[in-house]
């Protein structure tokens, strides 16, 4: 009798944990597949320390294959699914397409970065959902210090060492708060910018920081921020992107080259793609985590709307904290559907919240317990060390070089800015000329976004306030060339034209997580790029704003 097939759709937090139990439970007695774009499971929460040179980026990823032996890794990307016929479609990295039949299939595709009809952010800012968007905007910010201290006037100066965060949840506080002490060390090894200081805004509609939070811990991380010298502004936002900057919604224009969109995510489109019934973009799941009606369909994490038995009638929000312990019961009940076991209700307690505000600092309140200062930051890399399911000893060492040594304030250069677009249905994978990108409907609505390991939603942007207009029109690959990103950098750095001036590496002098170039097309690259392999243009989106918040 043939083993029965279990495919897992995505490694995230939701996919990772669900392999590795069943892994554990299944003993050899199942083939096991997950199928995922990257051979690796991030820790999302450490992101924010990869983009200010804190940790390397190998330190915040788990090898599959290594740390999931007797699960078989499928580099692909799911296109679709057919539950009559029980068969997965997929794309692999070279263009290959491929299909995986199931016995049991979990659906754990995670999320995508959350788009808000502001015109000009989708060209000209960048998410910060995946590895590449750290890197990216660890190079970024960079290179804008640099460029500032060869500036001739005291204006462009200014506007390269501005960094705007919109959203102020989670992810956008730790970005704000990593920024401002790696920027600021920066600049003392520029004797030219001697007496300027970055300036780093963080921008929300909500009334406060980490608006989720218990009020304690969000007055405790907006104290540190201002005397950080964050320029913090509670409800406002960006109305309108442009190369030159941002316009705010209170009418200011405020000058940068660097614009980083945190203002949450919404469930991978694939969920949708099914035509099961869906809340708001997730997948309808019964406490079990089953699909009704396909007892062989089982989804958890950010694609799946889980009851939440402790609030009758309401959803578990997406969260990492969430994603990771419903992991370990879809595990368990899908071991149980092939033995006859009974299936058990996913519940879960909240273990509390952590915020690394950079340095010392932090902000927590493990098992309710409010904690801020030094404490709250052993608290906070304590817990993180214990949550890792890998690298341990390699973070914790790299924390110590970090105490012990300067940080190096170089750029790579390896990933460019049209690599990183804000609208891209994979951001986990860096766009590369020649590889097809995946193209899918989405929902009509934008919906929450997710938290991070032991995150609060974040408070995202309001789509009453942002109703500015629909998005610009976008040009298609290969027709007219990129403009400018805030980054002040001409758009000559896209593939089809020759490098920007003064950016290292050619890149565009774009930065932050937050915009899909809007216009980065196609075209003879630099150093003779053949034509056949040209740089994959914006993903177009079909979706609409969500008054929904959250973090990534």
């Amino acid at each position: 009798m043939s083993r029965p097939r279990i495919v897992i759709v995505g490694a995230g937090f939701a996919g990772y944990r669900t392999a590795r139990t069943l892994a554990r439970l299944a003993r050899g007695r199942a083939d096991i597949t997950v199928l995922n774009p990257t051979d690796y499971f991030l820790y999302l929460p450490l992101l924010p320390q990869v983009a200010a040179g804190i940790l390397e980026p190998r330190r915040v990823t788990v090898s599959l294959s290594g740390t999931l032996p007797q699960v078989r890794l499928v580099l692909g990307e799911a296109d679709g699914i057919d539950l009559d016929a029980r068969t997965v479609r997929y794309t692999d990295p070279e263009g290959n397409t491929g299909s995986l039949g199931y016995d049991r299939l979990v659906l754990a595709a995670g999320s995508v970065n959350k788009l808000l009809p502001v015109p000009g952010v989708a060209e000209h800012a960048h998410g910060f959902r995946g590895l590449p968007e750290a890197l990216y905007l660890r190079d970024h910010v960079t290179r804008q210090v640099e460029l500032a201290a060869a500036a001739d006037d005291a204006e462009s100066r200014a506007a390269r060492c501005t960094f705007v965060v919109v959203g102020a949840g989670y992810t956008g506080t730790e970005v704000a708060a990593h920024g401002q002490l790696f920027t600021d060390a920066q600049v003392r090894k520029h004797p030219q910018l001697k007496g300027i200081r970055p300036r780093w805004m963080l921008l929300d509609v909500a009334d406060r920081v980490l608006p989720e939070l218990d009020e304690r811990l969000s007055r405790t991380a907006d104290r540190v921020l201002r005397e950080r010298g964050v320029d913090v502004r509670m409800g406002t936002s960006v109305k309108e992107a442009t190369p030159d900057g941002v316009l705010l919604t209170d009418g200011e224009f405020v000058g940068t080259r660097t614009l980083v969109w945190c203002v949450g995510v919404r469930p991978d489109p694939l969920a949708a793609s099914l035509g099961l019934p869906m809340e708001r973009g997730r997948l309808l799941v019964e406490p079990s985590l089953q699909v009704p009606g396909r007892p062989e369909v089982f989804a958890c994490g950010d694609a799946a709307a889980v009851p939440d038995l402790d609030k009758p009638g309401g959803y578990t929000p997406m969260t990492a904290q969430h994603a990771w312990r419903q992991g370990r019961v879809a595990g368990r009940n899908v071991a149980a559907s092939l033995s006859g076991g009974e299936l058990l209700p996913y519940r879960h307690k909240d273990m509390g919240f952590v915020v690394d505000l950079g340095g010392a600092q932090a902000a927590a309140n493990p098992l309710g317990v409010p904690l801020s200062g030094p404490v709250a930051g052993a608290v906070t890399r304590g817990y993180h060390l214990a949550a890792m399911p890998g690298n341990r000893i390699r973070v914790a060492a790299d924390w110590l070089l970090d105490t012990l040594l300067p940080r190096q304030a170089v750029q790579l250069g390896l990933v460019r800015s049209w690599s990183v677009p804000l609208e891209s249905a994979s951001p986990e994978l860096a766009r590369v000329p020649g590889r097809p990108e995946r193209q899918q409907e989405e929902p009509a609505k934008q919906q929450p976004e997710k938290e991070t390991h032991m995150r609060p939603t974040d408070s995202a942007e309001k789509a009453a306030q942002n109703e500015t207009g629909p998005e610009e029109s976008r040009p298609r690959p290969g027709v007219e060339e990129a403009r400018a990103r805030p980054g002040g950098e001409a758009a000559k750095n896209q593939p089809g034209r020759e490098p920007a001036k003064n950016q290292p590496g050619g890149e565009p002098a774009r930065n932050q997580p937050g915009g899909e170039p809007a216009r980065n097309q196609p075209g003879p690259a630099p150093g003779g790029l053949p034509e056949e392999h040209p740089a994959p243009g914006p993903v177009k989106r079909t979706d609409a704003p969500d008054p929904a918040e959250g973090d990534s």
